[in-house]
């Protein structure tokens, strides 16, 4: 069913099978996937197409400058008949988040969203209030260079599992969408692949594949690498260790395997750790020189 997944999403979202297996590998990893790149390249369509292929509650926030915290989580309402103030929830209370354009917003709009992506609840004077499972945030962000964008700090990059990027489509893709169907029409006949339960159960089963103790001192190796290197300000935390193992476990059950292999790691390296390392001033390094140097770290 994986296969007939892939296939179906290839069909909105051509040319990008990558990227549609890093998709799928950050919502089985209990992740959150930051989506950076140009207005219209499909970001939003591929939130919208995640959610129906896996049958989830899917809601849209667009981020503006004005936006408030109320905007996200939902604000209270005094009721003159009970006398007491009652929660309204706000659009994060869904099952897949599209959180829009979200460096257009000021940084405390930005942190409303950070309870909610690490602790799966809400607080609001004072109660707690839990998020329905599965709870996957999608966010895209607009290159810096662009005019009224806010950068967000690391601390909330962190949070994010994995970053991608879609790119523009090769040629031959790029005609298919020119002189195909509308992909907002396509979206409307796809049906769910999976069920809500279906995806719960396949989360579950993501921990139960093996990892050997080999690997785990090739993550350990490249954890310590970014540490230790003079090309970084700071190194990965252990909380980017957990992501690369639970991504790389993600990819194998994707591809149909019970153990993970040294592929596994390298296939999601990039997304886990680019949009977590800052470089040095000193350097002058791109994406590309800096995934060489991880790639050359030796397997044990």
């Amino acid at each position: 069913m994986m296969k007939n997944l892939l296939q179906t999403a290839g069909t909105i979202i051509s040319g990008k099978e990558q990227q549609l297996k890093l998709a799928v590998v950050c919502l089985l990893s209990h992740g959150h996937l930051l989506i950076e790149d140009l207005p219209g390249m499909g970001k939003t369509t591929l939130a919208h197409l995640l959610a129906r292929l896996f049958d989830l509650q899917y809601s849209r926030i667009q981020f503006t400058s004005d936006m408030l915290p109320a905007d996200i989580i939902g604000v209270s309402i005094f009721d003159k008949n009970s006398a007491e103030f009652r929660f309204h929830p706000g659009p994060v209370f869904s099952q897949l988040v599209l959180a829009d354009e979200i460096n257009r917003a000021t940084a405390k709009t930005q942190s409303a969203l950070l309870e909610a992506m690490e602790e799966k609840q809400i607080t609001m004077d004072g109660k707690t209030y839990p998020l329905t499972a599965p709870f996957f945030v999608i966010a895209t962000q607009n290159p810096h260079t662009q005019m009224g964008t806010f950068p967000l700090p690391e601390s909330q990059l962190d949070r994010f599992l994995m970053r991608i990027t879609l790119g523009y489509p090769d040629r031959k893709t790029e005609r298919d969408i020119l002189s195909g169907e509308d992909r907002r029409e396509l979206l409307k006949s796809i049906k769910p692949v999976f069920t809500t339960e279906q995806l719960l159960q396949m989360q579950a089963q993501i921990h139960r594949v093996h990892v050997s103790s080999a690997l785990l001192d090739y993550i350990q190796d490249i954890l310590e690498f970014s540490r230790h290197s003079q090309f970084f300000l700071t190194g990965l935390s252990p909380r980017a260790g957990l992501a690369l193992l639970s991504s790389a476990r993600a990819w194998a059950f994707i591809h149909h395997r019970e153990m993970v292999i040294p592929d596994d790691i390298k296939a999601v390296l990039s997304s886990i750790i680019l949009h977590r390392l800052v470089i040095s001033s000193d350097q002058n390094s791109n994406k590309q020189q800096i995934m060489t140097l991880f790639n050359e770290i030796p397997i044990p």
